[in-house]
């Protein structure tokens, strides 16, 4: 009895030592999960790779979405041969070598980090190595299916997926607390995109500007169906090459307009009745203030009336009219309209105004043509589309909505239409006629302004040219605006390369193709020009 006793008692404890062993090897398994791997691979930090939700324009295209993949690290004290193992893998994922050689000769650290976001394609050839000590994490790494066609808008993430850049930074909030998996919805129409990027595209064969970029937005709700941004850069390589750039020249930059800025100029006028159309103002062959005088861009005639003015871009009779306001008025107009506060929508990059600190008689008149303050294009298209859509403060959004979003009233209804009518007579009559697109109603404005240089003067024969447009004319739906920087003329348009010429033309194509994609009616009411006094 007493054997048979000790028979159990010898396998109970041997029952226990492997219980024991087998406990601590499950203790030595968490340590090296918990405190190893999930403590810093090679002194990295933690990683929660948070998922994004799809980022999808208007009409559900989708912009942008995770793709699993992975991360690869190694343990290189299991490597045989450390300096050929990092010649391995550096040639199979494209990782620095020096980086590799260094952080396996670092006895301090257990984990080395490889390369992060490796493809099928790199994990096979990583695989075929046959090297132990390799582990692969998953992780994830955001896709963008159409490339360059809106990559400063939309932006990049970081290895670690957090948004770095345009809508995935300024609407990671929205992405991160994405119910379901469900979509972010965009304003932006993927369609409008295409269009107005291939024909900034085209333009800038053409004329050969140094940048270029457009935008396009709805009156009313202010939602931004596109903004293109040229030369661009592919979100899907990050790699930067030949002229590639991640800077958006339409939110991030700020620039001396002209000609396109008279429009505010004369809805002053209008607002306090300072003038009216058919007033007559003497043109000349300058114009001077103090010890400056004021030129033309081209020949004008001797008289022109108001409507002329800027029908033709005058300078000269666009400055007497701004002086007749006063630089006290102007400054509170432009206020009044926003153009002297940034622009906050979802997008983050943006640029304040500059303005002068003196704003004396020759700057109220340089501004009153655009001359000597520096705006971003999407501050100035918010604020022009004031003046066309009923004269109420609209500002730009870029997530999709069905609301009217117009604000406050910042001009009068009726001054409104009338600059809406004198809008048209500049594709009718004036420097905007190859803007016209028959059916729609064009109205619009030319700007034709001189480039800064260094030392505060201006680039001899330099020029910046854009285009404002609304169509149709009569009861606005949308409006846009385009921009060449310093293009240069052609043997097509002898020599000239003024806004008529260079931008004027890009905003009738581009309008010409997305009005029928927008619903736009091709048989738009006809325009009533305000005459007279008023």
């Amino acid at each position: 009895m007493g054997e048979v006793t000790g028979v159990f008692q010898r396998r109970i404890v041997i029952g226990a030592v492997f219980c024991v062993a087998a406990f601590a090897l499950v203790g030595l398994r968490l340590v090296d999960v918990t405190l190893l791997r999930g403590g810093g691979h090679a002194g990295f930090e933690d990683r929660a790779i948070i998922a994004r939700a799809d980022l999808v324009d208007r009409n559900g295209k989708l912009l942008a979405r995770d793709l699993p993949v992975k991360d690869l690290y190694a343990r290189p004290h299991e490597f045989w041969d450390k300096d050929e193992a990092a010649h391995d893998l550096s040639q199979a994922t494209g990782a620095d070598e020096g980086r590799l050689r260094s952080g396996f000769a670092n006895a301090k650290h257990p984990y080395v980090l490889i390369a992060r976001q490796i493809t099928p394609a790199t994990e096979a050839k990583v695989m075929h190595l046959g090297l132990p000590g390799l582990e692969f994490e998953p992780s994830a790494k955001r896709y963008y299916p159409d490339g360059r066609a809106a990559a400063q808008l939309l932006g990049v993430t970081d290895p670690d997926n957090n948004g770095v850049s345009g809508l995935e930074l300024g609407l990671q909030d929205r992405i991160r607390a994405s119910e379901d998996g469900e979509p972010v919805t965009t304003s932006i129409d993927m369609r409008v995109q295409y269009i107005l990027a291939s024909e900034i595209a085209a333009q800038r064969q053409t004329f050969g500007p140094r940048a270029a970029g457009g935008l396009v937005m709805d009156v009313r709700t202010g939602e931004v169906l596109a903004m293109a941004s040229l030369p661009d850069f592919d979100p899907n390589a990050r790699d930067l090459t030949g002229d590639d750039t991640t800077r958006n020249i339409m939110a991030q930059d700020v620039y001396e307009l002209g000609s396109v800025f008279k429009i505010f100029s004369f809805a002053l006028a209008f607002e306090d009745h300072t003038t009216h159309m058919d007033e007559v103002f003497n043109i000349g062959q300058g114009y001077k203030i103090g010890k400056y005088t004021i030129h033309e861009a081209e020949r004008m005639p001797a008289t022109l009336a108001a409507r002329d003015i800027l029908a033709q871009s005058s300078n000269i009779g666009t400055a007497q009219i701004a002086l007749r306001s006063g630089g006290v008025r102007q400054k509170q107009f432009l206020t009044r309209m926003g153009l002297l506060t940034p622009i906050k929508t979802e997008l983050p990059e943006q640029r304040k105004t500059i303005y002068p600190a003196n704003w004396g008689a020759i700057e109220t008149a340089t501004i009153g043509f655009g001359q000597g303050i520096s705006v971003s294009p999407l501050r100035f298209l918010a604020s022009a589309a004031a003046i066309v859509n009923g004269g109420r403060e609209i500002i730009p959004t870029f997530v999709k909505t069905d609301a009217d979003r117009r604000g406050a009233q910042v001009i009068k209804p009726e001054t409104s239409e009338q600059m809406r009518g004198l809008l048209r007579y500049v594709v009718t009559n004036g420097t905007g006629r190859n803007a016209n697109v028959e059916g729609y109603d064009v109205g619009g404005k030319t700007g034709s302004a001189q480039v800064p240089g260094e030392h505060g003067r201006y680039i001899p024969h330099a020029l910046r040219t854009s285009f404002f447009a609304a169509f149709p004319i009569e009861n606005p739906r949308y409006v846009m605006f385009v921009l060449l920087d310093q293009p240069h003329g052609t043997k097509a348009t002898g020599g000239f390369a003024l806004a008529g010429y260079t931008a004027a033309p890009l905003a009738g194509r581009v309008i010409s193709r997305i009005a029928p994609l927008l619903g736009v009616p091709n048989t738009a009411p006809p325009t009533r020009l305000a005459q007279g006094n008023s």
